[in-house]
This record gives C-alpha cells, structure tokens and sequence, in this order.
C-alpha cells in the first residue's frame, strides 16, 4: 500500500480546517463587542421584583446593553436577558472603507483557499502509486496566499477596531447609543487561528514540491529505482508493495 508523505497529510488537514474556522469568522457578528449603561432611571421608574405577593419595587437605575459588530451583522442585546435583536450593517460603519477593505480580503481568502484544498486532493490521490506534487504543491501555494489574505484583513480590522465607523466630530457612529467601550471579541480570535492554521497547511502542502529521493540500483549506481522506472534487476523480482513503501 502506497504511503502518503506526511506533509501532504499535514496540508490535507490543517487547511480544510483552517477554512472552516476563517468561514465561522466571517459569518458572525462578534469581531468586536462593547458594554454601554443606559439610564433609565428618575422619580416614578420602578421595577417590579420578586413573585406577585410581593409588592415592593426597586428603583431601575441603568440598563447594561451588549453590543457587536461582524463584518455583515450587528448585534444588539440586553444583559442577562433575553431580549437580543441583529441587523445588517449600516450607516458610518458600513461605508467605512476598512471595513469594506477587509470583507474583500476574507472573501478573496476563502474563494482561494477553497480552490487550494481541491486542487490540494487532486494532487495527493491516495488512491494511485504516485501523487501529482506539482498540482498538490499549486494547490499549497493558493492555500497559503488565502491565509496571508486573511492574515491582512485581520491585521487591518484589530489595529482600526475601535475607530470603525465612528465620527470623530461625534464620537461614535450612532448618537442614538450610549459611548461604547469596545475591544476584540470571539470571532476575530477565530480568524486569527483559521489564519495561521492555512498558512502551515499549505506550507506543509508546498514541501510536497520536492521529489522524493529514490534508492539506486545495486548494479547500477547511476539509474534510480521508482514504481515509475523498475528497469534495475535487483529490484524486479521485489513485490510492488516493498516498491512502494521505499519510495513514496
């Protein structure tokens, strides 16, 4: 049976899941997330505490709201409540040139990436005696280009986060709401790791570029012995399964 080389296996893995992981990313709307208090509170403003047969009521000072922006969602949601809502993105935040920049780095990444990982399963065919390196190293090459993409657009999104949309004659990008205290949430995490994980899949995909060195014919040190050329008579008489684990 033929063995697959190691770094082939390496690239197979890592960057399907490294795809998987920038693709959660892109989709949910926790790249950033910030905490505002809402003051509700005044003379008459009361909520009610408690079962029904209790009567007392305590005064509803401020409201702790949870917000999060993704590169195509926004999301909105009372703490320790229930009460969440999401929309598109819009206004300051949406026209803003860095964030569109880094939605066409993440979309370009994973276009390329998927392309890679295809290409990457033509080239290692398991199911023959040689895997095709050049196409399996190609598909490499695209892997690793998607992931610095991804690296890019990361990279652009944390060192702008909390200037994202945000008007700087007003101080924040919407005056409806409370200024926000924002900061790098799960999602960019995510991306940061899927990122890495395509890099070294395709890294370790590209390494497969190189032919692998072939034992010498022992009456004929000049000629190499692969499944491809079996013209040594030493190695002729030897089963096609000890050829194979010698050079693949």
């Amino acid at each position: 049976m033929m063995q697959t080389p190691g770094s082939m296996v390496m690239g197979i893995v890592f960057a399907p899941l490294g795809l998987v992981l920038v693709f959660t990313a892109a989709i949910t709307p926790q790249w950033r997330e910030g905490q505002a208090r809402l003051n509700i509170g005044g003379p008459g403003s009361f909520l009610r505490a408690g079962t029904k047969g209790q009567g007392a009521g305590r005064s509803a000072e401020a409201l702790l709201l949870l917000r999060s922006d993704g590169l195509w969602e926004s999301c909105l949601q009372v703490e320790q409540s229930e009460l969440k809502q999401c929309w598109p993105i819009s206004g300051p935040y949406q026209r803003d040139s860095r964030v569109r920049l880094v939605q066409g780095l993440v979309l370009t990444s994973l276009f390329l990436c998927g392309i890679g990982i295809v290409l990457a399963c033509i080239g290692v065919r398991c199911w023959t005696d040689l895997p095709l390196r050049r196409v399996a190293a190609s598909g490499g090459l695209l892997v690793v280009i998607a992931g610095l993409l991804s690296l890019a657009g990361l990279g652009v999104y944390t060192h702008n986060l909390r200037r994202l949309g945000v008007d700087p004659s007003r101080g924040i990008s919407n005056p409806r709401f409370p200024q926000l205290s924002l900061s790098p949430a799960g999602s960019l995490y995510f991306g940061w790791l899927g990122s890495c994980l395509q890099v070294l899949g395709g890294s370790a995909l590209l390494l497969s570029f190189k032919r692998p060195r072939c034992p010498t014919c022992p009456s004929r040190q000049e000629q190499a012995v692969c499944p491809a050329c079996r013209s040594c008579p030493e190695m002729s008489s030897k089963t096609d399964m000890d050829v194979y684990e010698v050079s693949c």
